[in-house]
This record gives structure tokens, sequence and C-alpha cells, in this order.
């Protein structure tokens, strides 16, 4: 993890959660850990939108729903508690307890990287993503350039990556949905006039 952590002292995720949920700034939980989360700049911010709009209005008449950076994912196998910049769920979430605010079950997940996070969200994030059951398919973006790499997961467990760049589009396997990488940049690097 790219921050050092927010409180010295070991927690438990219980503590954790009880003190998450009054903070108004995120933090990630991982292995009795608490680590305060960078700030994003504009194009970090406009990418995320344009991600979730393009995704909420390709799955409207799909079972699934798309979630916001500010809804918790919890990786069951590993402890870590984390905010994907844009998750996707199908079918009936699952909830770590009644407060409905840490999913168990994303199927999509996406980040945008950013230079604090990118060899963590490349790294450790996506070893942590990779041990969720459904968990099939990994988009990030990059903040300085049209870039896009998705990663899907194959039925005998590998993941194939492919880069996209300006032009190109491509089909979230698990979810059936085609984005066109324009659309995701929309107005990202525009200067106004």
């Amino acid at each position: 993890m790219n921050a050092l952590p927010a409180v010295k002292k070991t927690w438990t995720p219980e503590e954790y959660l009880a003190w998450e949920r009054l903070q108004p700034e995120k933090h990630e939980f991982h292995g009795g850990e608490v680590f305060a989360m960078a700030g994003a700049t504009f194009e970090h911010n406009q990418i995320v939108i344009n991600v979730g709009a393009e995704l909420r209005s390709a799955l409207r008449e799909k079972p699934c729903r798309v979630c916001a950076s500010n809804l918790r994912v919890k990786i069951q196998a590993t402890g870590l508690y984390t905010y994907p910049d844009v998750s996707v769920v199908c079918g009936r979430p699952e909830f770590e307890d009644d407060k409905r605010d840490t999913l168990l079950n994303p199927l999509v997940l996406v980040e945008v990287l950013s230079d604090s996070t990118e060899d963590y969200d490349r790294g450790t994030k996506l070893t942590n993503y990779r041990t969720i059951t459904s968990f099939r398919d990994y988009v990030l973006l990059s903040t300085d350039r049209v870039l896009v790499e998705y990663s899907t997961r194959k039925d005998d467990g590998s993941w194939v990556l492919r880069e996209l760049r300006a032009g190109e589009r491509f089909t979230i396997e698990s979810v059936g949905v085609e984005l066109a990488v324009d659309e995701l940049y929309l107005k990202v690097f525009e200067t106004p006039a």
C-alpha cells in the first residue's frame, strides 16, 4: 500500500468497521492496519464518472448494479477492505453485515490509476482481488493518457489482458457489455475554451 498507516495501532476488522463508518475520509484496512486513501485529481474523477455512466446505461436491462467508489469491498480470503473506483455486482449482492456498506461478491472491478496507486492497483490489490470467487473482470484506466487495460478470467482460471487505446472498443465478458474507450475518456483531457 502506498500510504502510511492512518493510526498507529493494531486493529481488528470489527474495530476498523466501527471507526471507518464514522470517518469523513475513506481508509483501507489490511493485516490489522488502517491506511488513509489519497485524494483524486480532476482527470481521475472524470474517468470514474464516465465509466460509471457507461456501465449503468449498458446494464440498465440486466440484473446488475453499478456501485460508486464509496462502497467498500471486502476480500474474504485475505481480509483486505478496499474501495474500488467502480464495481459491478450481478444478481443478489452479498454484504458483510446488515449495514450493507461492505460488498463481498463483485463481478467487475474498475480502478483508475494514479501515480501513488498504480503499482498497488496492478500488484498487491489485484492479487487480493483475484481471490474473490465472483470476480471476473478487471479494468484499469490511465489518468495521463488514453489507455485501458482490461483483464478477464477465463473458465480455466487463467487471466487474459488486453490493452486498448483511443478509437477502440472492448466487451466486458462477464456482463456482455461493449464499451468504447473514447466514451470512457470523454472530456477528460480537453481544455475548456
